[in-house]
């Protein structure tokens, strides 16, 4: 794992008790096998709704994590749901020193405000009842969505959520700063900008469009982009550095931070690099956007806390991410097509 974390990879874990919410899941299924390779002295158990038929009125599914991301994980895995009270007690009772909250609706297309509020902020505020209780460090998925069109370079305090998801992430930032205020608890919220990488594919429509374009594109069709994507500019990360700020939040400063690379790119770019990388020249297509209401149309993460702060480095770029990148992706053609 190509980081800077240092002296925190070999940060004496002994005996440590890590849970990790929504850890079937994309980022939290990362976190499970990065520790189980690195620290094999802990113990990891992982919390997860797993994956079911139910779906939103948008027609994605509701629940994303997937056993698959799981097989050569080899500890504890509980069954749950962070909306249930009788599973919430599954977790108090697990006393763990590190809480890595990775459960959420991560979509942003849905519209249900009362089921985004519930399970991202009321279940977030019962994951810190029950930490504040069990004296546990909480690392927490927040998003770049809370700054839906505020001016880039995107600042932490200067946001202007534009959907119920990004609403939802900036109730729970500011849930966690009054935490951190009133019980001196150990709290980072890390403001996930685009994540891209392994173990996503299970996402489905919600999956990154890294993985998206190289699916059309190895299936033999021109990737579709949104009409002006040479003018959409977002901030791509790879999993790796996402996955770098979470160990370094284990050792830092309460707070809120991006995590980004500090660095926009088109989703143009993307479709490039993705055609050079798989030795493709099959040109594009262009289609409106359904949700240019609530899109954003530019962001760029200020990474300026998150480096001087948690020491944070980001190590890839758009090219390098990709390119680290495809051998996953095609196995995950191989393996399952384009059923994206």
């Amino acid at each position: 794992m190509k980081t800077l974390i240092k002296k925190y990879t070999d940060a004496n874990l002994w005996n440590k008790k890590i849970l990790i919410t929504g850890g079937a899941g994309f980022i939290g299924s990362n976190l499970a096998l990065y520790f189980q390779k690195n620290h094999p002295e802990v113990e990891i158990i992982v919390f997860d709704i797993f994956r079911s038929d139910d779906k939103f009125s948008n027609g994605n599914l509701k629940s994303l994590g997937d056993y698959r991301n799981l097989l050569d994980f080899r500890g504890e895995i509980i069954s749950g749901d962070i909306n249930s009270k009788e599973d919430l007690e599954l977790i108090r009772e697990l006393r763990a020193d590190y809480i890595f909250h990775e459960s959420a609706i991560s979509d942003t297309t849905v519209k249900d405000q009362k089921l985004m509020i519930d399970t991202n902020v009321v279940a977030f505020k019962n994951i810190l009842e029950i930490a504040r209780e069990n004296n546990s460090r909480v690392i927490y998925a927040s998003s770049g969505a809370t700054y839906g069109d505020s001016k880039s370079p995107q600042t932490v305090g200067i946001e202007e959520p534009k959907n119920i998801y990004g609403f939802s992430k900036l109730m729970m930032d500011q849930i966690a700063l009054k935490y951190i205020k009133k019980y001196y608890m150990n709290i980072v919220g890390l403001r996930y900008f685009n994540v891209y990488g392994k173990n996503e594919f299970f996402k489905g429509k919600t999956s990154s469009m890294v993985l998206q374009f190289a699916l059309q594109i190895l299936s033999g069709s021109a990737p579709k982009l949104f009409q002006g994507s040479d003018k959409i500019f977002r901030d791509f990360i790879y999993i790796e550095d996402i996955l770098q700020a979470n160990i370094l939040s284990m050792f830092s400063k309460s707070g809120i931070y991006n995590v980004g690379t500090g660095k926009a790119r088109s989703f143009q770019d993307i479709a490039d690099i993705l055609q050079k990388e798989l030795k493709r020249d099959l040109g594009n297509i262009y289609i409106k956007n359904p949700f240019i209401e609530q899109y954003q149309f530019y962001t760029e993460a200020n990474i300026l806390n998150t480096q001087n702060i948690l020491g944070y480095q980001p190590q890839y770029s758009l090219e390098t991410g990709i390119a680290d990148y495809v051998p996953d992706i095609l196995k995950i053609f191989n393996n399952y097509g384009n059923q994206i």
